[in-house]
Parts: structure tokens; C-alpha cells; sequence
């Protein structure tokens, strides 16, 4: 009996009558067809031979295991050995070539070879290059660095010039300036670690000083046009806003009033007191003031005078007058009271009487009156006047003569 597979054959029954060999289906070998052939392999489960399928760029043999799995070449991978392993990249007849990464990745896209997941702060088709905000140093060799440049500072780049050994920031934002943009450009000042723009109110010249503020504090330097103050926002002394109120113009002297006189007199009073005073104009310059009243001055320190506002300075001199002046009527009234007690005292009527014996004498004087009429003083019935001008006391017991 032939005997033949019944999977392997071509015929259960046909065979060769000499040697007994089947005719064998592709793929399987054997007497009897019973096994598979090179480049097959039995399908697990049903013992069919099933080729192989290794690729022959990819795989060192066309024979598989029993699984089907092929034998590939370094760099491939795969089943059928078709296709890239990791790291390399190109499937070509021969072999997959490495992936070219500079040692900062190790995978790269199977057909371009562009590097994936580039390490160590690089990027680049090969992680040939640094990312932004790093730069390449020498030391150790292609490592990537942070650049020393603030974002809010510059652009946050920076470059190591040839020749040099530090990196240089490739630009510098406005108000920065400096090789790290860490310095205030001119023009500029310090506030908070921020570069502010310096507030002078347009009064400075940056080509005549060397900067238009002073960098740690913002204040103005080298004010013009006769400004003054930490901004160069008022008029320096001796200078005032015109109407407009845009420039510092000099101060014009105006001339006070002429000078009043007052006069006070008590009545009977041989002297009369006379002052005179000058009201100082509020317009009067400081200039001029200066010039009437001199006040020393040092490098370190400002007269009080100065500190007084002039108006405030006109109050204080008008009060001082008003005062003297009041001063001044209550002594002339206290004067004039007493003159006036005085002279009542002495015009007093003064009277004498003289006792004797049998009569009592009266007799008047007054420095005004000389001739006075003594008939009203007493103003009784039987009073009489002699005509010698003595007074007659007449009583109905009694006779008086005066």
C-alpha cells in the first residue's frame, strides 16, 4: 500500500511502485508527504505546513521555527524580518540603518530616520541642536545649557560668540541692556528688578549727562530750562510757570504800597504817638525778599525762611502789625483816661471853713472860676450875702457870718 499523507499528497493512494514515494503537495517532503518542507512550517493546531514568508533582505534564513517567527538580521525586526528594530531606520535590501541621534535619542521614524524624543534639552532631525533658551557648551561636549537671559529681560536666547567662553543673549528687550540684559539701557532705572522708564516731564537732555536718572532711585538728573525736584516737575527758585503753564520764567519784582500812617491824640495830651507801617506784597519775588532780608545759606542745609510759604509769610507780618497796632490804641486810651482824671481832680471846687468864737468863716476857691457864686451852696431860707461878699448864716436861735 502507497499509504500517503493525506494532507502532505497529491493521492492517498498514488505512489511510486518501485520506491513508494507519494507525490508530495508544495510544501511537504517526505515517503509519505508526512512532513514540511524548508521555509515551511506546521500551523499549530491543524499540522498544515504554511510557508515561511521570511524576507530576504531582512532575515539570514528562509527557514522559520515552529511559530513562524524568521531569523532576522541586526537592526530588524518583525515576524517575516520586514521591518526596522528600534534605532534604526530605512528597510532596504540589505540591512536597517542606525538612527543618527548624537546619542540624545535612541528611536528615530523607520523611514525618514528623524530622531523622536530627543533628550538633554536638544531638538533637531539628529538632536543636533540645543532648544530654546539653551545654548551648546564645550565642556562637557554637545551638553545644552540654559542661557543666563531673563524672558522679561530678552528674548530669552543666546549664543556663544567665537572667541568667547560665556553666552551672550541675542537681544535685549526696551530699557534692558548688557551682555545677560541684566543692566537698565539709559534712560532707564531700577524698580523692583524692572527697568522703568525715567519720569523727568520731558525737562532733560540725554546727550548732555550721562543718564537721565539715577539708576537705583529714578532720579532726574541734569534738570533744564530752570526746572527743578526728584522729577523735574516744579520751577526752580526764583522761577515761576507762565500762564500757560508749560515754562519756568523768571519772577518779576513787584513794588508794596506806599506806606500809611496812623496817628492817635488824647485830648489835653501834649504828645501824640505816631507809627508807621509797610505791607509787603505777596508778589514780591524770593529774589528780592532775599535781597531785603539776607538769609545764610549752606551746601547742607536750607534756611527755615525758605520752608515758609510767602503768602503764608504775608499772614504771619500782617498779624504782627495788627497786633502792635492794638497794642498801641489801648496804651493812647489808657493815657488819655488818666489826663482826663487828672484834670476832673484839679477842677474840684475846694472849700475852707474857719471856726471862731462867735461865727464860722467859708470861704471857696477853684482854679477855674475864680469869681464863683457861692449863693446855690447852701440853700437855706435865711441864708443872705453882705454885700462885702461874706455869706450870712441866719438861724432863728443863731447868726452866722461868713
Amino acid at each position: 500500500l502507497c499509504n500517503c499523507s493525506s494532507v502532505g499528497s497529491a493521492s492517498v493512494a498514488e505512489c511510486n511502485r518501485t520506491t513508494g514515494q507519494c507525490r508530495c503537495l508544495p510544501g511537504y517532503v517526505g515517503l509519505r508527504c508526512e512532513s514540511c518542507a524548508h521555509g515551511f512550517y506546521p500551523e499549530q493546531g491543524t499540522h498544515l505546513c504554511q510557508p515561511c514568508a521570511c524576507s530576504p533582505s531582512g532575515s539570514s534564513s528562509a527557514q522559520c521555527d515552529h511559530s513562524g517567527k524568521c531569523q532576522c538580521k541586526v537592526g530588524v525586526t518583525g515576524l517575516k524580518c520586514d521591518w526596522c528594530s528600534e534605532g534604526y531606520y530605512r528597510f532596504n535590501e540589505t540591512t536597517c540603518e542606525p538612527c543618527q541621534c548624537n546619542n540624545h535619542s535612541q528611536t528615530c521614524n523607520s523611514s525618514t530616520g528623524t530622531c523622536l524624543n530627543c533628550q538633554e534639552n536638544t531638538e533637531g532631525n539628529h538632536c543636533e541642536l540645543c532648544k530654546e533658551g539653551f545654548y551648546r557648551s564645550a565642556h562637557p561636549a554637545h551638553a545644552c545649557h540654559r542661557c543666563p537671559c531673563s524672558i522679561v529681560a530678552s528674548t530669552g536666547t543666546c549664543r556663544i560668540q567665537p572667541g568667547e567662553a560665556t553666552p551672550r543673549c541675542d537681544r535685549c528687550r526696551t530699557g534692558y541692556t548688557g551682555l545677560n540684559c541684566n543692566q537698565c539701557d539709559k534712560g532707564y532705572y531700577n524698580s523692583d528688578s524692572i527697568c522703568v522708564r525715567c519720569k523727568c516731564n520731558g525737562n532733560v537732555d540725554p546727550a548732555r549727562s550721562p543718564g537721565v536718572c539715577r539708576p537705583e532711585s529714578g532720579e532726574c538728573i541734569g534738570c533744564l530750562y530752570h526746572t527743578a525736584g526728584f522729577h523735574c516737575e516744579r520751577c526752580e527758585e526764583g522761577y515761576a510757570r507762565d500762564p500757560e503753564g508749560t515754562n519756568c520764567t523768571r519772577k518779576e519784582a513787584t513794588l508794596g504800597p506806599e506806606p500809611r500812617e496812623f496817628t492817635t491824640s488824647a485830648p489835653n495830651a501834649t504828645k501824640a504817638t505816631t507809627f508807621s507801617t509797610a505791607v509787603l506784597n505777596s508778589t514780591l519775588s524770593p529774589t528780592t525778599l532775599q535781597t531785603i532780608f539776607p538769609i545764610s545759606s549752606s551746601d547742607n542745609s536750607t534756611s527755615a525762611f525758605a520752608d515758609v510759604s510767602w503768602t503764608q509769610f504775608n499772614i504771619i507780618i500782617l498779624t504782627v502789625i495788627i497786633i502792635v497796632v492794638v497794642l498801641l490804641m489801648g496804651f493812647v486810651g489808657a493815657v488819655y483816661m488818666y489826663r482826663e482824671y487828672q484834670n476832673r481832680k484839679l477842677n474840684a471846687p475846694f472849700w475852707t471853713i474857719e471856726l471862731k468864737e462867735d461865727n464860722i468863716s467859708f470861704s471857696s476857691y477853684h482854679d477855674s472860676i475864680p469869681n464863683a457864686d457861692v449863693s446855690g451852696l447852701l440853700e437855706d431860707d435865711g441864708n443872705e450875702v453882705a454885700p462885702n461878699g461874706q455869706l450870712t448864716l441866719t438861724t432863728p436861735m443863731h447868726n452866722y457870718k461868713a
